[in-house]
């Protein structure tokens, strides 16, 4: 039985959760959903420049959890760009600071 998710702190509010390819209408595109708390480890390592150990202090989950987080909204990423997929930002247990 898996342990029960904690709750991610996060700092980021996004003012735009939906990205799309310019020119190809949207009823022909697939959807990737980014939760988040991806979207916060995104912004805390590749933005803010932080280590995984510091990140992870900073959102209160372990240094593992949050490569793991990491990695998944990287791969979610790279697919959205690569094979012109729309992008959601939304969802996760999460608790906004700040």
């Amino acid at each position: 039985m898996p342990r029960p998710c904690r709750c991610r702190r996060i700092r980021c509010n996004p003012d735009t959760n939906y990205f799309k390819p310019r020119g190809i209408p949207l009823d022909m595109l697939e959807e990737v959903n980014l939760m988040l708390d991806e979207l916060e480890a995104v912004r805390l390592a590749d933005l803010e420049g932080l280590y995984q150990k510091d990140a992870a202090k900073k959102m209160n989950i372990s240094r593992q959890t949050f490569g793991n987080i990491i990695g998944k909204a990287h791969k979610k990423i790279a697919d959205v760009l690569l094979n012109a997929k729309a992008l959601k930002i939304e969802g996760g247990k999460v608790k906004r600071i700040g």
